[in-house]
């Protein structure tokens, strides 16, 4: 679009709105419109208040991969792009998103994401990677989800593993209340411990003790078992230094009454005495439940219509952000009324969506990979200033993660006959369980990205000096990607060297399967007479050509 037009456009919607026939609040859609439309409808409402046009749609190569990405974990390959470009130019999209939530590595990928978002990843118990990936596979509601990490049935040996979001924090109350808050619920509340939050309004005193409370009796007995202590008076210190009890409080000021005690101070004794015993020896039958259990009043008073927005918005905000580069409300754990979200009306549509069916997180992100802002082109390519990235008109660039880049790492070196045999036997899932396995290893030496990332020197010093990687990814082998490029390159039988339309297939090739995308001429031309000049060493030329593809930001970042 050229400038001059861009300028009418703006003046046009400058006359409209002097005029009134345009005004500043948006009307809330339907709440039986399709996701994507109802994201796309609200976005150009905020985009014509802003006088923004946004960035043209990504080409067909680039959200195939981006799409292939956010769902599977992982880089297309050669197989699915072909599949993908036998669609129907107006369905491509749409088919693509169904037949990856569909598969085997959307709930691995899943999974990753929640173990990274819920437990940091890296070396989490076998037992929560299983619970996480059944409830993926299941496509469990989120509120189910919520009540399995803060009331864990320990009994259910499919829920056991879920009470490691627990365990992993029980023995520090504070970290225990202020990951809850700020992971489940999108409220960092660690500034209210000491004072009422200094730049906050929402946030007291009474609402850090007030969560902590349901958190404070909860422990783990010498068996690995969370358990109750009994009753006990609850206080804090206000900075006045006037000592207040702790009730039962939730986020929105909802509190809970508790029972009265009726043990005598025998009883209290002989239950402190069972706690001692329950943490020093791991013989111990296991510990009573107690008829009031704080966790599962939290969880009662959290699911209620009044107070549920917290839950709900909480992982519409990080599922957004996951999948767009930034959250409705940025950061992610500051959802309060200081830190409002520049699109108002559409969190507050996406919650009342994802609460009217069901705490859905598959329907979810369907609808947001599905629409037009998802599918904008990261390149902005207008003379007017970037839009800020809040706006969404432009899509943003977003490192792997460790598991992202680990899984593409092994599909983009990987020989393309290794997934046409997986493709064509139906054994796709079991070699999709593979890549996972083969590539949690790897993972491992990746640091998470955050807001501002940069590669790691730990990163950088692995692809330049580790041997693995030459091992791993870049050997002449039948099973690599190297191989079957090095095989194009062998003389004929005739002594006769491989040609230049031998070379520039194997070229092409490379480009399909790393980067997913056509090679430009220019790039061609380039490693043509790479290839020309060392014929001598082509084992070698291959190498060092794969190693500066995967080594580059274009393979490193989602764009």
């Amino acid at each position: 679009m050229s400038q001059t037009l861009r300028f009418m456009i703006a003046a046009v919607y400058g006359l409209l709105l002097f005029s009134g026939k345009v005004g500043y609040a948006a009307e809330m859609p339907a709440v039986d419109l399709p996701i994507p439309t109802a994201i796309d409808r609200l976005l150009a409402d905020s985009h014509e208040r802003m006088r923004i046009v946004p960035a043209r749609r990504a080409d067909d190569r680039t959200l195939l991969r981006r799409t292939t990405l956010d769902l599977a974990g992982r880089i297309p390959t050669p197989q699915e792009i072909v599949v993908y470009e036998q669609d129907s130019a107006s369905e491509r999209q749409s088919r693509l998103v169904d037949r990856l939530l569909a598969a085997t590595d959307y709930a691995w990928h899943l999974r990753n994401e929640l173990d990274a978002m819920l437990l940091s990843g890296g070396n989490s118990p076998q037992e929560w990677k299983e619970y996480l990936l059944q409830t993926s596979r299941a496509n469990q509601p989120w509120d189910e989800t919520f009540k399995d990490l803060i009331t864990p049935n320990q009994e259910d040996q499919s829920k056991r593993g879920a009470s490691h979001f627990l365990k992993s924090r029980v023995n520090d109350l504070d970290d225990l209340t202020n990951d809850t808050s700020s992971l489940l619920f999108g409220v960092s509340i660690n500034c209210a411990k000491c004072h009422d939050h200094p730049l906050v309004e929402d946030w007291k005193q009474d609402h850090y003790y007030g969560l902590q409370a349901f958190f404070a009796r909860t422990y783990q007995t010498k068996s690995q078992r969370l358990a109750e202590k009994p009753p006990a008076e609850l206080t804090f210190k206000t900075t006045a230094g006037v000592e207040k009890p702790s009730r039962l409080m939730f986020l929105t000021g909802a509190t809970v009454e508790e029972p009265a005690d009726p043990r005598t101070d025998d009883q209290k004794k002989a239950d402190l005495e069972e706690v001692r015993l329950q943490r020093e020896k791991d013989d111990q039958a296991p510990p009573v439940e107690p008829a009031f259990n704080p966790r599962a009043e939290l969880v009662r008073l959290a699911l209620q219509p009044e107070n549920r927005t917290f839950m709900a918005r909480s992982i519409i905000n990080r599922t957004w952000a996951r999948l767009m580069g930034r959250g409705l409300v940025h950061p992610v754990d500051q959802m309060h009324s200081g830190n409002p979200s520049n699109h108002p009306e559409l969190i507050d549509w996406l919650e009342r969506d994802f609460i009217g069916h069901g705490f859905d997180v598959k329907r979810l992100i369907r609808g947001i990979v599905l629409s037009d802002a998802y599918a904008r082109s990261s390149q902005w390519l207008y003379a007017e200033p970037q839009p800020s990235p809040d706006d969404f008109a432009v899509a943003l660039v977003r490192p792997l993660t460790p598991n992202q880049l680990a899984s593409s790492l092994l599909v983009g070196t990987s020989s393309p006959d290794r997934f046409q045999k997986a493709f064509d036997s139906g054994g796709w899932d079991e070699l999709r369980e593979q890549l996972e396995k083969q590539a949690a290893g790897t993972a491992k030496l990746f640091e998470y990205p955050g807001e501002n990332f940069q590669v790691s020197v730990t990163e950088a010093l692995l692809f330049n000096n580790a041997q693995r990687i030459e091992n791993d990814y870049l050997r002449i082998s039948q099973d690599r990607l190297a191989g079957y490029m090095q095989e194009s390159l062998r003389p004929h039988d005739s002594g006769e060297q491989a040609g230049d339309g031998e070379i520039d297939a194997m070229i092409k090739t490379a480009f399909d399967v790393v980067f997913a995308r056509h090679a430009q001429e220019d790039e061609l031309q380039a490693f043509r007479h790479y290839f020309q000049d060392r014929g001598d060493r082509s084992p070698a030329a291959v190498q060092q050509m794969l190693w500066a593809m995967i080594t580059s930001p274009e393979f490193r970042f989602n764009y």
